[in-house]
């Protein structure tokens, strides 16, 4: 088995909350977890703690403003950049003293975050994962307005209704959407604990997903909607994994330009899965992103 530690690194004024899983400090390159949303929490990416019985050490932490983390609910979309967040996980990384030597692991959201940090080249940085991610969010609203138009009639219509009236709080679209999230986010049923627990935490704080998102998957309207990185991708210089599910709402059109773009980027896609392999197929998943990291001459 492997120790568990739990603490708050300082950033600004407020405080980051990590869980560090194994040992930091083994001689093993650390494999660090930022989740999705914007405005998850670490909870539904909780599964790749299994990596840690391997005897790597997997740190998961929640961004600020969800989970554990500093809430700021009087915050504007302004304060939410993602500026700010490559600040927290530069300080994470710090805190935990592991800045010159780890691997950074970023699903969906969390995956624009890692490019972003990937494309800066910091020094440490020895392998990312990408999962279930998009290269922009232009790429990724066409997707969805395609995955949409394959919902059933009576489900697009009570959308696309609710839309322009404005009631997306109203149970009606809540039930419409969840069609969606059922066929493209998880495909179990019922979503495992960890999962339904995310979501909770959204709703119950919808702050940081409601300024860089919006009000759901398929209808951004937040700071994050005009965001892309392809033109900058080939500044990424660290070998890298990318994870996609068959039925993913990061449909493959969206993941293409990590392919055609970062040299030498392996590519994997998990057939029974949507936007969450690492739960819906999580062993192979776990396995694919091990042998990732243990195949590289920079991972140790």
């Amino acid at each position: 088995m492997y120790s568990i530690t739990e603490g708050y690194a300082p950033f600004q004024q407020y405080q980051t909350w990590y869980r560090v899983c194994g040992d930091l400090h083994n001689g093993r390159t650390p494999l660090v977890v930022a989740h999705g949303g914007p405005g998850c929490t670490h909870d539904y990416v909780d599964a790749f703690r299994d990596i840690a019985r391997g005897g790597r050490a997997v740190i998961h932490y929640d961004q600020l403003g969800n989970g554990r983390s500093t809430h700021l609910p009087e915050q504007g979309p302004d304060f939410w950049r993602v500026p700010l967040f490559l600040a927290e996980l530069d300080n994470l990384l710090a805190h935990l003293g592991i800045s010159r030597n780890y691997a950074l692991l970023g699903q969906s959201w969390g995956g624009m975050l890692t490019a972003e940090h990937a494309v800066l080249r910091p020094e440490g940085l020895k392998a990312i994962i990408i999962a279930n991610s998009p290269a922009s969010m232009a790429l990724w609203l066409q997707a969805a307005a395609r995955l949409r138009a394959g919902l059933p009639p009576e489900v697009q219509r009570c959308l696309q209704e609710h839309e322009a009236a404005g009631t997306l709080n109203s149970d009606a679209y809540r039930q419409a959407t969840q069609v969606f999230y059922q066929r493209h986010v998880c495909r179990l049923t019922p979503w495992p604990e960890e999962v339904t627990r995310t979501f909770a935490a959204m709703d119950a704080d919808p702050t940081v997903y409601h300024a860089m998102n919006g009000p759901t998957e398929f209808h951004v309207i937040g700071t994050m909607k005009d965001w892309s990185i392809i033109d900058r991708l080939a500044q990424i210089q660290v070998p890298t994994l990318l994870i996609s599910g068959r039925y993913d709402e990061a449909a493959p059109e969206v993941v293409q330009p990590f392919k055609d773009q970062i040299a030498g980027a392996e590519w994997v896609i998990f057939e029974q899965s949507s936007h969450m392999p690492h739960v819906e197929e999580r062993d192979a998943c776990m396995r694919t992103v091990e042998s990732f990291l243990d195949r590289q001459p920079t991972v140790l």
